[in-house]
């Protein structure tokens, strides 16, 4: 064994695979060539979420502490909590998440059910389950809303002093309305809480196993990080929790696609504080095909350009509502989510024209270099996941994720803002009723 450190043992590696470009590879070459990979991905992506696990798993006598003392609270004032689960044609789906949640460890809770015009067996459904009393109360809406319609129907409607929200097609871990309900005992400004969500059909194909590893980066892993920094600017429609009364302050959900960062960001732009619950689980579906799941990521892109750049851009300016944490939350998503996203379309075909008559090797390098990136996250996954064994097999998937993550995903946000900035395509988006998104092109929201 000739090499003497991991480094000349990797460029070996590299070297074997790619052939005459690594002959005389340097940190210089290494450098300049990908710099976008060492100098924009690497530090926020990698080494930061190293640093803040650390400080996250240094801190856990502390955080225990700290939550058995707001789990007693919870218990001792055991308030009446209303979780709400709006949908359209989820009928197949209402039964299981009924089960789950009669399975919580919390029990004080009623459940609403709105369904947001459904021509499926959706009323049927839930009727017989409200007259058996699995639900508290089934309310119809007979001409389609859209999401943020139908959420607020059910808020007016809620007796809960939190409101749960989630999607038809979730469910619980038995411990989950518990843990998500927590921080609201551990600080009195703390107002909303997002949990985790997890991919529950992760074996159907291929893109739902890429799906289940990204999930687990940027939301498991991703948002306790920027939860512990104060940063955390989206809590999931999958699995939220709100403070009813707040909700209503800041006037319940705006029309979509992208609703759930937009009330976290009114929420917070309100003076309160929004919260990761890492320990609380949620278990939904995603998308089986690759064509379903890229016009859904499209459509959560847009709302980027709509919302962050568009109707809360006041975020920035100062006044007397300013929050510096408030502006670093909103200008760091559009900074890597949106301007890094048009630097990396620069960057890759600043590669294709400077290094035309050495494709091959500058993409395979680059890719060997992501790789194994992807495993150090890979890493930083299993150290932080509740269930880390159960989740293992996916590490056969990080090979994958450079195309899945570093291109597929890009080029759809790319082609979602683009649209957005030039044209509002999200107004025109069929996911919303063109009668809702009339009214919220007109309102400017």
């Amino acid at each position: 064994f000739k090499h003497t450190t991991v480094l000349d043992f990797f460029f070996h590696i590299i070297d074997e695979i790619v052939g005459g470009f690594t002959r005389n590879l340097s940190w210089q070459v290494l450098l300049n060539t990908y710099w976008f990979l060492f100098f924009v991905e690497f530090p926020r992506y990698y080494v930061l979420e190293i640093i803040i696990t650390c400080w996250y798993k240094l801190r856990y006598r502390h955080r225990r502490k700290e939550k058995e003392i707001a789990r007693m609270k919870l218990y001792i004032e055991n308030p009446l909590i209303t979780i709400l689960a709006p949908g359209k044609n989820e009928g197949k789906n209402i039964y299981k998440l009924v089960q789950s949640l009669r399975e919580q460890t919390y029990k004080n809770y009623e459940i609403i059910i709105v369904d947001d015009g459904s021509d499926d067996a959706t009323p049927l459904i839930c009727r017989d389950l409200e007259n058996a009393g699995y639900i508290d109360l089934f309310i119809r809406a007979h001409s389609r809303g859209g999401k943020a319609s139908a959420a607020n129907l059910g808020s007016f409607y809620a007796k809960g002093k939190y409101i749960v929200h989630l999607d038809a097609d979730s469910s619980l871990d038995r411990d989950a309305l518990e843990k998500i309900l927590i921080p609201f005992y551990m600080d009195s400004q703390i107002k909303a809480v997002g949990g985790v969500v997890k991919v529950r059909n992760a074996h159907d194909s291929i893109c739902t196993a890429m799906q289940a590893l990204e999930y687990l980066k940027t939301i498991q892993v991703g948002r306790m990080v920027t939860s512990e920094l104060g940063i955390y600017h989206i809590i999931s429609g999958a699995f939220g929790a709100f403070d009813t009364k707040v909700l209503k302050q800041v006037g319940y959900w705006d029309i979509g696609p992208g609703l759930d960062g937009d009330i976290t960001q009114k929420i917070r732009k309100a003076g309160y504080k929004v919260y990761f619950s890492e320990e609380a689980i949620c278990m939904t579906n995603v998308p089986v095909k690759w064509n379903v799941l890229f016009k859904q990521r499209r459509r959560w892109s847009k709302s980027l350009v709509r919302f962050r750049l568009r109707k809360h851009r006041d975020i920035f300016m100062p006044n007397k509502n300013f929050s510096f944490s408030n502006m670093i939350s909103n200008l760091e998503n559009i900074v890597y989510d949106f301007g890094f996203n048009y630097v990396w379309f620069a960057y890759i075909l600043s590669l294709i024209f400077m290094h035309t008559d050495r494709l091959i090797e500058i993409f395979a390098v680059g890719y060997i270099i992501r790789m194994v990136f992807g495993y150090i996250g890979f890493g930083i996954i299993q150290w932080v996941s509740e269930r880390p064994k159960e989740e293992r097999w996916l590490a056969g998937y990080v090979p994958l994720s450079t195309f899945y993550t570093g291109y597929f995903l890009r080029f759809a946000r790319l082609m979602a803002h683009t649209q957005e900035l030039f044209n509002f395509s999200s107004y025109k988006d069929p996911w919303n009723p063109r009668k809702t998104s009339e009214v919220a092109q007109s309102e400017g929201i």
